[in-house]
């Protein structure tokens, strides 16, 4: 009759749920604890580990299991899974440094892939001539198109201005500034269209938030000093701890030489990251690396959506003129013409398609 009392001190709902846990692991408890004391995952995944520490008995319950004077075989089968892990010392934060242990290496690898992505970016951005020839080409068509303003002998522009280009339309309204931008390069410097091929990692690096790598850096130190603190701790465990101990420290021992090289490529990154605002002129606290890639990223997609539908234009154009030829077999003017556009283009080729060295 105990065995009915002990459950009801057992909330009959966790009770429950642990014995479906217990189910899904299909392994002898004994060998359970074995494979927990020897952080063996071959034998216990992520998630079983998680759900274990779940499941870990509470004080209270704890409590009730040992001033239990009755025959132990009658429990059910929270109650022995209870009794096996009262076996070893502090085996919640066994089970904690198991997950930790177990997921580290792909903690590690996500946070190193970033921090590079981050890197690279960056150096990409800085180092293409491409991407630099076309924010002079920006410039200077910015100071012809105000030319006698106070705004027309700008040394730079405000980097969000890139997105801006489409909204700026000529006086015909058929030609925004960045069909334009397309249309002269495309006539005079073909060889800066494909600059997007410069920054093969800008858009990844755009997706990351540095504030998230800060908390996963921070995870990951924490994880570890929970780490040093159980092998510091396991060291009045008895027998019971010495392969735990065993494993764990060669475990730490590659874990802090990784977090150490990780810690040094973080730093790195913040310095990249910040350079990258000021490359462009902005204030890194007030326009910081993911505002600046967010620009890049979508100035990338509105160049080569405005150089596509220039395309289009053309060649509807150029279908346009060959009916009028041959029906009339006489050269017409191409109809609706921007009178602009002369004038504007000998500026930006006066000012801004000089070569360069």
């Amino acid at each position: 009759m105990w065995c009915l009392y002990c459950l009801s001190q057992v909330d009959l709902r966790r009770a429950y749920n642990c014995e479906i846990m217990l189910t899904k692991i299909k392994i002898p408890l004994p060998d359970m604890i074995n494979a927990i004391l020897a952080l063996d995952s071959s034998a216990l995944d992520i998630d079983q580990v998680e759900n274990l520490i779940k499941f870990c008995p509470t004080k209270e319950e704890m409590d009730m299991l040992k001033n239990y004077t009755g025959d132990k075989a009658m429990l059910g089968k929270c109650e022995q899974f209870f009794l096996e892990l009262m076996k070893v010392p502090r085996v919640e934060s066994k089970l904690r440094v198991f997950a930790f242990r177990i997921t580290f290496s792909s903690q590690v690898d996500d946070l190193r892939s970033n921090l590079s992505t981050i890197n690279n970016a960056t150096t990409e951005v800085k180092e293409s001539l491409k991407l630099r020839q076309i924010m002079q080409t920006i410039l200077t068509l910015g100071n012809a198109l105000n030319q006698g303003t106070a705004r027309g002998s700008a040394v730079g522009f405000k980097l969000d201005s890139l997105l801006k280009l489409s909204d700026t339309r000529a006086r015909n309204n058929k030609m925004t500034l960045m069909h334009y931008l397309c249309k002269l390069l495309s006539e005079k410097m073909p060889e800066l269209l494909d600059f997007d091929k410069d920054l093969v990692h800008l858009e990844a690096a755009s997706k990351i938030q540095l504030k998230n790598l800060a908390e996963e850096m921070q995870a990951v130190s924490k994880g570890l000093e929970k780490v040093e603190q159980e092998l510091t701790a396991s060291d009045n465990d008895g027998d019971i701890s010495l392969g735990f101990q065993k494993v764990l420290k060669n475990f730490l021992d590659t874990a802090e030489a990784e977090v150490r090289s990780l810690i040094s490529l973080y730093s790195e990154v913040g310095r990249n990251a910040d350079s990258l605002s000021q490359y462009f002129g902005e204030d890194p606290a007030r326009c910081p690396f993911e505002q600046v890639t967010q620009i890049l990223v979508v100035f990338v997609k509105m160049f080569k959506k405005s150089r596509e539908e220039n395309g289009r234009l053309a060649e509807a154009e150029k279908k346009k003129l060959e009916k009028e030829r041959a029906a009339a077999n006489v050269a017409v003017k191409k109809d609706g013409a921007d009178t602009d556009e002369p004038n504007l283009t000998s500026q930006i080729l006066k000012h801004a398609l000089k070569p360069r060295g």
